[in-house]
């Protein structure tokens, strides 16, 4: 008893791996497929809307000042007094402050501008 033969299959193409260009295949060994990327039509360093008007790009806004952050310890060192002092300035609302998770971030204007206005002038 034989088995019956299997007929020869035409060959499937495999996709592409990850990070791998597909393998484009023809029927005379060596010839170069008609359809070309459209990125090799053009000459290194053009970019493909550079024949094109190109449309009005927005203007961005103007940098804003960068705000540096201090941390409750760093405010306290800089006030000398305690930590607990600077959490009631916070919590009373004389010191702003914004909540980062579970911390405290000072901003450091808000720092001089409580110093500026805590001045007193002794007679």
């Amino acid at each position: 008893m034989s088995l019956p033969q299997r007929s020869a299959a035409p060959a499937l193409a495999r996709p592409a791996g990850y990070g791998q260009r597909p393998v484009h295949r023809s029927a005379v060994p060596g010839a170069r497929p008609a359809v070309q990327h459209p990125m090799a039509a053009r000459p290194l360093g053009m970019r493909p809307e550079a024949h094109a008007p190109m449309a009005p790009v927005a203007q961005r806004p103007a940098p804003r000042p960068a705000v540096s952050f201090l941390t409750v310890t760093e405010v306290a060192a800089i006030m000398r007094v305690s930590k607990m002092t600077v959490y009631r300035l916070v919590h009373g609302g004389e010191l702003s402050a914004v909540r980062v998770g579970r911390s405290f971030r000072v901003p450091e204007p808000a720092v001089r501008e409580y110093l500026a206005g805590a001045r007193t002038d002794v007679a």
